[in-house]
């Protein structure tokens, strides 16, 4: 699904994000990304995106060449991918159900097939009694599930997720987590950049630590590591 050869990324400020990076990301997994703070782990998933575009290098998603693609054509990208934040970035004048149909508005889909996937998302992150509610009427966690609602509704290939628990407490983490396991379950790729260590440790995944810009470790059923 995702192949990066040789990505480097420098910034105009001499930062350099991406060092040489190589990594392939097959359909179905469920991803960790791993690493300190300032290790690159942010512009590793933009690019995922094209968000951020590599300095050099080849990435590919789904056979299509991202490094070459014009910007006319991001939107239909995104389109496929669904992204996570850790600050929700919900519309605070917009409902629960509003927030998540706008994801399909703006892609001019029907208002009964907006109707049917709101629904069917709403059961699946537990908030079919929220609908009419605004964000600031909801909890963290409340808010965090609509973020998720609205990043799958349009039923995309992948879903990356920023520190998705990172203002969460415990609780509320796992909870959010078991709605991610739910849509890797379905068949969508999830990757997910945390510092959560519980999470890693006890939820098993691919591991994937950056530092300096550099992927320094890849195992299946990986630890957070003590050492980040």
């Amino acid at each position: 699904m995702i192949v990066m050869k040789n990505v480097y990324k420098k910034y105009p400020n001499g930062v350099v994000a991406s060092n040489g990076i190589h990594v392939e990301i097959e359909k179905g997994e469920f991803v960790y990304v791993v690493g300190p703070s300032g290790a690159g782990k942010s512009t590793f998933i933009k690019m995922m995106y094209r968000e951020e575009v590599p300095s050099s290098g080849l990435i590919y998603f789904n056979n299509t060449e991202l490094t070459k693609m014009h910007r006319k054509d991001v939107p239909y990208l995104r389109r496929q991918i669904g992204v996570v934040f850790q600050d929700f970035k919900l519309l605070p004048k917009l409902t629960v159900y509003e927030n998540i149909a706008y994801a399909l508005e703006v892609i001019e889909e029907s208002p009964s097939v907006i109707r049917q996937k709101v629904t069917e998302v709403l059961k699946l992150v537990g908030l079919t009694r929220k609908t009419r509610m605004f964000p600031n009427e909801l909890s963290g966690g409340e808010q965090q599930r609509v973020s998720i609602a609205r990043s799958i509704v349009n039923q995309p290939k992948l879903v990356i997720a920023d520190e998705p628990t990172g203002n969460l407490d415990p609780e509320t983490s796992w909870e959010i987590m078991k709605i991610f396991e739910r849509i890797n379950a379905q068949g969508t790729t999830i990757i997910m950049a945390t510092h959560n260590k519980d999470i890693v440790d006890n939820q098993p995944h691919r591991v994937i630590q950056i530092e300096g810009g550099l992927i320094t470790r890849d195992e299946h059923e990986g630890e957070y590591s003590n050492e980040i």
